[in-house]
């Protein structure tokens, strides 16, 4: 007699038995055991399985699957969280097409109050790595869990910005966990199980398909409150996130970029159509998300180290506003760095809370 654990996982093994339907037969039948005990008539009397699903159940054989997968969970420290679970995230059980089991390893706790998920593009520009490493820095003091997909990008970004911060982080994964794609991010994820982890609900041996991503993306926008969308063209899987956020009831921001900047295009449209909120900090997506506000300001801190990373012309700026302040015509003659490019270097000063914008296209530097 198979156990419950054997046939939860056997319930996903079954291909005509998708999230939808797992979840109706357990609101049926109470738990997964029940379900292969079940007579192919009491299978068929459910509306959203019928008798072409009801034989699939009915014949399913393949137990030693789901022992080969829980030995390599045992062997490898890794838990399969069912949907009837307590310790399942409570967000993304309310979704529609949540799946009905998580593989987790790690130390992640997916019950966190505070969960953020930040997408964007594989190829950042610097000013995107920029703002997401400031972002995710000043997000300390709210203690939030930071979740992303491990890409190449925006998504690594956030990930290893997370751990320098000390926040847990959590990346999910369109692959099974016996595999890391890509794998130059190995380094980094043995950090994340140490505190956070990666998720996934595909088995182990499953290998990455492009038809994946949406699949990995829906369990990023479902498990957060919110998604922050840092630098995106016109069409990708961050949009594609950002869109089932909507669908979810989850709140949507993105960071605006320059006019005419391929990488921000993406976020400019979500602004414009009214998809995602127009967010330049930490305090704006608190403030979207009804976060309370840190008690100290985590901006002193994090500054002098910015300050290090800044590109030379951005340095050459902050020494020019000095205690003064200073218009944007004024910047330009001074430095001799083209119009363009001053803009760009003042959004990004900005955004990382060493200059603030005054009226006339004035700029004050803010103490350190």
């Amino acid at each position: 007699m198979a156990t419950e654990t054997q046939c939860r996982i056997a319930l996903t093994f079954i291909p005509q038995i998708g999230d939808v339907v797992a979840r109706h037969l357990i609101e049926h039948f109470g738990d997964a055991s029940s379900i292969f005990k079940a007579s192919r008539r009491e299978l068929e009397r459910i509306a959203a399985v019928g008798p072409s699903r009801a034989a699939a159940i009915r014949s399913f054989r393949d137990f030693d699957r789901t022992d080969a997968e829980i030995r390599f969970m045992e062997r490898n420290s890794i838990r399969a969280v069912f949907w009837t679970d307590d310790d399942y995230p409570a967000k993304l059980r309310h979704c529609w097409d949540a799946p009905v089991l998580l593989y987790t390893g790690g130390a992640a706790n997916l019950q966190v109050p505070r969960m953020l998920g930040i997408v964007g593009t594989r190829r950042p520009t610097d000013y995107g790595i920029a703002c997401c490493k400031a972002m995710v820095s000043a997000l300390a003091p709210f203690n939030v869990t930071i979740v992303s997909g491990m890409a190449y990008g925006i998504d690594i970004t956030a990930h290893q910005a997370a751990l320098e911060a000390g926040l847990p982080t959590i990346g999910v994964l369109a692959h099974g966990l016996d595999r890391l794609y890509p794998s130059q991010h190995a380094r980094i994820a043995r950090q994340m199980r140490e505190k956070g982890g990666l998720i996934s609900d595909f088995p182990s041996g499953t290998t990455l398909n492009r038809m994946h991503f949406p699949r990995r993306n829906r369990v990023v926008a479902g498990i957060c409150d919110g998604i922050l969308v840092m630098e995106s063209g016109e069409s990708g899987g961050s949009l594609i996130t950002a869109d089932l956020a909507n669908g979810y009831n989850r709140d949507v921001m993105a960071v605006p970029g320059r006019i005419g900047d391929a990488a921000s295009a993406g976020c400019l449209a979500l602004i414009r159509e009214n998809k995602a909120a127009l967010v330049t900090s930490a305090e704006d997506i608190a403030a979207q998300l009804n976060w309370r506000q840190p008690a100290i300001s985590p901006q002193a801190t994090i500054q002098t180290a910015l300050f290090r990373d800044l590109e030379p012309q951005q340095r050459l700026i902050l020494e020019m506003i000095g205690e003064g302040r200073l218009s944007m015509d004024e910047i330009q003659y001074k430095s001799g760095i083209p119009r363009s490019q001053v803009a760009g270097d003042m959004l990004t000063l900005e955004m990382l809370g060493m200059v603030r914008a005054l009226p006339g296209h004035t700029f004050q530097r803010l103490p350190a």
